[in-house]
């Protein structure tokens, strides 16, 4: 209920997503559906006066941090992390010594994966305190840490790393939230980590959820970033980011050609170098806006 009332708060300054240039005029409705990092759809009211002293507390304030650890000895059931508890940590299968990933998002899909084949460690939060991104976590190095977060929690990731000097050598933004965020200082940018990657699958200008350009180190458009194979609503276009992520974890399959212009994005003509989209690789690195195509079923 807390991480749905914090969800809904940030809702409050959230506007249509628009691929159009960032000096263009912004016009949006007073009630908007929001899709949620449950990945469902939400009523909001952009003009509701949020709850600022609620909103504080749960920002602010590490301890109302849920953190879940996952490990190759723990795919599946999650060991809990207790804030100001050493050895809720010590007595757990955390490893400083290996990678360590911190998502946003809670889909077992995504934490098999990432866990599945090989030594890390994985741990899952909701909601975040961005004042003190991960402080539970200790003798993590930086440059074996990966953030990743999906809609609104792309651009809290964005800004964990941001609050770490953007030391962490990767950030993952899955279809980072668009209404609002496209015009925000605030948003995820390639600022926040040694490689930021953003992955845009609904950036439609009517009704998208998503952000529909480039705003990180590297940008994949899957299937052109606004309609994906299989989807019929912006809800299933702007999911399959986090899906498509899950399965590159496993396959490292899906390859981006670089393009240019924006118009080449839309046209599918993009001629140029060929990158690697997604997967967990923690020395991964490039830069430029790249399109690919995928198949409407796992694993795409």
């Amino acid at each position: 209920m807390r991480a749905s009332l914090l969800f809904l708060l940030f809702a409050t300054a959230y506007v249509a997503a628009s691929p159009v240039p960032e000096d263009a005029p912004v016009e949006y409705q007073r009630f908007v559906k929001m899709a949620g990092g449950d990945g469902k759809m939400y009523d909001v009211d952009l003009e509701a006066e949020p709850d600022m002293e609620l909103l504080d507390e749960v920002t602010r304030n590490p301890a109302n941090n849920l953190y879940l650890l996952f490990t190759r000895r723990n795919s599946i059931l999650p060991q809990t992390l207790t804030m100001n508890n050493a050895n809720s940590i010590t007595n757990s299968n955390f490893n400083a010594n290996v990678p360590t990933i911190h998502t946003l998002t809670k889909w077992i899909a995504i934490s098999s994966r990432l866990t599945g084949g090989g030594s890390l460690n994985l741990t899952t939060l909701q909601p975040l305190s961005v004042s003190q991104p991960w402080a539970v976590v200790t003798g993590a190095r930086f440059n074996n840490m990966h953030l990743i977060g999906f809609s609104l929690g792309a651009h809290l990731v964005g800004n964990a790393g941001r609050e770490l000097g953007g030391q962490v050598i990767r950030v993952t933004g899955l279809d980072p939230a668009g209404p609002l965020w496209n015009y925000s200082r605030d948003r995820i940018g390639p600022s926040d980590g040694g490689y930021v990657e953003c992955i845009h699958t609904d950036g439609g200008a009517v009704g998208g959820l998503g952000i529909g350009t480039a705003i990180c180190d590297a940008d994949f458009f899957p299937n052109g970033g606004i309609s994906q194979p299989g989807c019929v609503t912006n809800l299933c276009n702007h999911n399959r980011a986090w899906e498509l992520f899950a399965a590159t974890v496993t396959y490292n399959h899906l390859v981006g050609r670089r393009c240019a212009t924006a118009l080449q994005i839309t046209w599918n003509t993009c001629t140029g170098a060929s990158f690697h989209m997604g997967n967990d690789d923690l020395r991964k690195s490039g830069t430029g806006m790249y399109r690919l195509n995928t198949n409407r079923n796992y694993p795409y």
